[in-house]
């Protein structure tokens, strides 16, 4: 029998019971609570994201049926509506799959136990940085009755968790450089070592949680009220805005100006839209010959590795943060500059479809299907519009950002022609997804809004779903060929 579920209306309003509580306090409830010496927390933002306007995101789940039913599922099964789940909630046929199979990794029967599925996101989220994340994690972990000790840092935690740490680093930053040595180095380590199903089951948590991060940063996702982090205990300014708040632009009385913005970008998206009309009639009209189509892919492939971040410093993690993980100074380099050169992985030689998806669901059932499903949904999803235009084929766009995510992880199409990529991406829009892919956590409300000036955020939030989930695919290429390596 299903327990019942919170009403459409009570959703939202858990949500938000807090904030507007303290709302509607009156001037004497704050004079009795001071007396009382309780402090009263107010939200640190306003909204889940410092990105996207508060009312966006809510307007989304009081005129779509389906949002309201699936944020009221996840309720029911969580008993909370994080702020991930609320800026998905721009498209509910994709939230849907990403619940479904999150819910599964981290609730059904499986190869692992709940709390190593838990401590695995924290290591995954650590390696970026991402503090929303690990605090989520966290909780988690000890609500499933994980041991406290292991959260005082990685080398506290039991060896074969500790042995997972060379792995989660070079599927983070360099999955490429992946082998079937490490592989057979976590499956022979005597009492220590793991089986195939649960290596199976860390490696899709490690890509999951390295590519939500991803997600995380580059839609500006804000801790909840009552996280570490979501709250303060300082009294509001004179404007009731904290400082972050005009910062992030979330005021509710703050309107930018962005008409300047607007008149430079007019036309940017009839501009890109003639674009792709003329890469299909170039299509129609000749195809590239195989060489042709190689070294453009080696172009690109160089040219992405020399697109620089636009936050290019270092970024030194916390020690709250660095403790889930080893050697804090690996990273995402630029290899051409150092002479090095990222290897190039064929498609046609070892795929997702023809081989990944087949060995996840053998060794951890129907993880595989599910997988797919979302990889699919993410790749496919469109409603035939780019800004204010309909009837428009975003096929070839959607492609070309696939694509470009994938050559810079070495992947190649051989049935793709690379040059398509430099007519579609331009570079602020490269810049992005390169600082959101490979360096999340450099992500900034600038570099969001730097790019497709003339999208809505929903659109925004679309392109970041696609980024997510085109790097889960990339670093589960290299982990799962690395495995059937060593198999054979």
């Amino acid at each position: 029998m299903r327990h019942a579920v919170a009403p459409a209306e009570s959703v939202e309003n858990n949500y938000f019971a807090v904030t507007n509580l303290l709302k509607i306090c009156t001037h004497s409830e704050r004079l009795s609570k001071k007396d009382l010496g309780v402090r009263i927390p107010r939200p640190l933002g306003n909204g889940p994201s410092r990105f996207i306007p508060e009312k966006e995101i809510l307007e989304v789940s009081k005129v779509d049926a389906r949002t309201q039913s699936i944020f009221e599922d996840a309720f029911a099964a969580l008993g909370r509506l994080d702020n991930i789940s609320l800026v998905m909630g721009f498209h509910p046929q994709y939230l849907g799959s990403f619940l479904r199979t999150q819910h599964y990794l981290l609730q059904m029967d499986g190869p692992l136990s709940l709390h190593y599925r838990h401590y695995i996101g924290i290591m995954a989220a650590a390696r970026h940085q991402c503090s929303y994340l690990v605090n989520l994690h966290v909780n988690d972990f000890l609500q499933v009755g994980g041991d406290p000790k292991w959260l005082n840092g990685l080398d506290e935690a039991p060896q074969k968790l500790q042995q997972l740490g060379e792995l989660n680093k070079i599927l983070a930053h360099r999955p490429w450089l992946l082998t079937k040595e490490h592989i057979e180095r976590l499956l022979k380590a005597e009492e220590h070592s793991w089986s195939l199903a649960e290596l199976i089951h860390a490696v899709v948590l490690l890509t999951h949680y390295h590519s939500l991060a991803s997600f995380t940063f580059g839609c500006g996702i804000t801790t909840e009220i009552h996280c570490d982090g979501g709250h303060t205990f300082r009294p509001p300014s004179l404007s009731q805005y904290c400082v972050c708040d005009i910062a992030n632009g979330n005021g509710h009385a703050i309107h930018h100006d962005d008409s300047l913005g607007n008149q430079e970008m007019c036309g940017e998206v009839e501009v890109l839209m003639e674009r792709m009309k003329q890469l299909q009639e170039c299509r129609d009209d000749e195809e590239a010959s195989q060489e042709e189509m190689a070294t453009r892919f080696e172009r690109e492939k160089t040219e992405s590795m020399l697109v620089v971040t636009a936050e290019d410093e270092e970024c030194v993690p916390s020690r709250d943060i660095s403790r889930h993980f080893e050697d804090p100074s690996y990273g995402y380099k630029d290899f051409s500059r150092r002479g090095e050169h990222v290897p190039t992985f064929r498609v046609q030689d070892y795929s997702w479809e023809d081989h990944g998806f087949s060995l996840v669901n053998r060794l951890y059932p129907d993880v595989g299907q599910m997988l797919d499903e979302k990889f699919q949904m993410a790749y496919n999803l469109t409603y035939n519009t780019m800004a204010t235009h309909k009837d428009v084929d975003t096929s070839m766009l959607r492609r070309a950002i696939w694509n470009y995510i994938h050559c810079m992880f070495g992947i190649r199409y051989d049935d793709y022609d690379y040059g398509e990529i430099n007519q579609l991406l331009d570079r602020s829009f490269k810049i992005y997804i390169k600082t959101m892919v490979c360096s999340p956590e450099k992500t900034t409300k600038r570099m969001y809004e730097s790019f497709w000036r003339q999208f809505q955020h929903s659109e925004k939030v679309h392109v970041n779903l696609l980024l997510m989930e085109a790097r889960m695919q990339a670093e589960l290429l290299y982990a799962l060929r690395a495995i059937t390596r060593y198999m054979t």
